[in-house]
C-alpha cells in the first residue's frame, strides 16, 4: 500500500507491518552532531534573555490587559499571586538569539527580535486557544476560560501591537527589515489558522493543502524566529533567506511531532485532552495521510469522519470511539507517513545550513535544536 503524496515529494514512505515500532528519532549521522550540546541550556539562554525585556513589554500594557498577560505567561496564577508556570518550550527566543551568532554578531543582539517573535506567538496561542475551544494550555485553564473571550482577544491583540513596537523602537534601517519580516510571517500564520479552521467543516483535505496550511500557521513564524536576529545583526539577504528556509522546514517537522502528540501525546506531557486533535475534528497530517492511502481501514475512517461531521452528540464520544478512529489512522498509515514526513523536513532543515557561512558551534547548536524539535514529547 502507498499513500498519496501530491505536493509532499517525489518519494513512496514505507507503511509499518502491525506491531512494527516506527522509529522517530533522526539518525545521528551529520559533522555537526559530533560537537556536544546542552539543548536545555540553549534553551534557558534564550529565555533567561528574553525574559526581562518580555516582562518589561507586558509592563506598558493598560490594566487588566497586563494582568491577564502575566497569567497567559505562567508568571501569576488565577488569583494574581506569583507563579512560576510553565511558559512553554522557549525555542523561538533561542533560535533568534542563535541567528544572531551565526551572522557573527553578539547573541544579545537578538534579544528584541526574539522578544517580537515570542509576543507574536502568543497572539496566536490566544486567539487560537479561544476559536478552538481549549480549556487547557501548559496544565492550566486558558485564557478565555479563566478572564473570558474578551480579554483573550484584546491582549492577544496588544501582544502583536507590542512586537512591532519592541523591532521599530530600535530605529534602525536592520530594525526595518526584521520588522518586515515579522509581518509577513505574521500575516501567513493567520492565513494557516484560516485555512486550518475551514478544513474542519470539510470531509477532505489533500496532504498538499495540509502541507501549505502547517507551513503558514507554524512554519512561517520559526522562519522568522531563525531569520530575525541575523537580520538585526546586519546579515544579507541570502543569509537571512537561508535561515529563514532551515526554519520553515524545522517548523514543518515541528507541526508534524506535535500532529502526532496531538492524537497520541500523553495527557501528563502535553496539558491537553487525549485525542485533542481528534476532538476537534482537526485535518491534520496523520488523518489526512490514512485518508489518502486507500485500504479498508482509511475507507472506514472516512465513513466515521463523515458521521461525525453530522454528529450532535459529538462533544460526548466516549473515549473507546475516539480510540478506535485512532487506531485506524495508524492501521491506514498516517501514524508512520507522519513520523517520516517529519523526519524528511528535519533533514531539509539542516542541508539548508550548508549554503552559509558560520561559526562550526552555531552550525553545531542549531542542528541540536532541530533534533530537539523532532524528538520532543510535548
Amino acid at each position: 500500500m502507498t499513500l498519496d503524496l501530491s505536493g509532499a515529494g517525489s518519494r513512496t514512505p514505507r507503511i509499518a507491518n502491525r506491531g512494527e515500532t516506527v522509529p522517530t528519532v533522526p539518525p545521528a549521522s551529520t559533522p555537526a552532531r559530533g560537537t556536544s550540546v546542552d539543548v536545555t541550556a540553549l534553551l534557558e539562554r534564550g529565555r533567561t534573555l528574553a525574559t526581562p525585556v518580555l516582562r518589561a513589554a507586558i509592563d506598558r500594557l493598560a490594566p487588566p490587559m497586563d494582568t491577564v498577560a502575566a497569567y497567559h505567561f505562567g508568571w501569576i496564577d488565577a488569583e494574581g499571586n506569583p507563579a512560576d508556570g510553565d511558559g512553554g518550550k522557549a525555542v523561538r527566543p533561542a533560535l533568534a538569539v542563535l541567528s544572531a551568532q551565526a551572522a557573527g554578531a553578539a547573541p544579545e543582539v537578538g534579544v528584541p527580535g526574539a522578544v517580537a517573535v515570542e509576543l507574536v506567538h502568543n497572539f496566536s496561542l490566544l486567539h487560537d486557544d479561544l476559536m478552538d475551544g481549549d480549556e487547557q494550555r501548559r496544565h492550566r485553564d486558558t485564557v478565555w476560560k479563566v478572564h473570558g473571550p474578551a480579554q483573550a482577544i484584546l491582549v492577544g491583540d496588544a501582544l502583536f501591537a507590542l512586537a512591532n513596537e519592541i523591532l521599530l523602537e530600535l530605529g534602525t534601517a536592520e530594525a526595518g527589515r526584521a520588522t518586515r519580516r515579522l509581518t509577513t510571517a505574521t500575516r501567513a500564520l493567520i492565513d494557516g489558522q484560516a485555512q486550518d479552521i475551514s478544513y474542519e467543516h470539510r470531509e477532505r483535505v489533500t496532504v498538499e493543502e495540509c502541507l501549505e496550511m502547517e507551513g503558514n500557521k507554524t512554519g512561517a513564524l520559526l522562519a522568522c524566529a531563525c531569520s530575525i536576529g541575523a537580520v538585526l545583526g546586519g546579515a544579507d539577504d541570502h543569509t537571512a533567506d537561508t535561515l529563514e528556509k532551515y526554519g520553515y522546514h524545522l517548523g514543518l517537522a515541528f507541526q508534524a511531532v506535535d500532529d502526532l502528540l496531538g492524537i497520541w501525546g500523553d495527557p501528563e506531557a502535553t496539558g491537553k485532552r487525549p485525542w485533542s486533535d481528534l476532538r476537534q475534528r482537526k485535518k491534520s497530517l496523520p488523518v489526512v495521510a490514512a485518508l489518502a492511502a486507500g485500504g479498508p481501514s482509511s475507507e472506514r475512517l472516512g465513513e466515521l469522519l463523515a458521521e461525525d461531521a453530522k454528529a450532535s452528540d459529538f462533544e460526548n464520544f466516549s473515549e473507546e470511539e475516539f480510540a478506535t478512529r485512532a487506531a485506524l489512522i495508524e492501521e491506514a498509515g498516517g501514524r508512520e507517513w507522519t513520523a517520516q514526513e517529519a523526519r524528511r523536513q528535519h533533514t531539509t532543515a539542516i542541508d539548508a545550513l550548508d549554503s552559509i557561512s558560520m561559526p562550526d558551534r552555531v552550525r553545531a547548536e542549531l542542528v541540536a535544536l532541530a533534533d530537539f524539535v523532532v524528538v520532543r514529547k510535548r
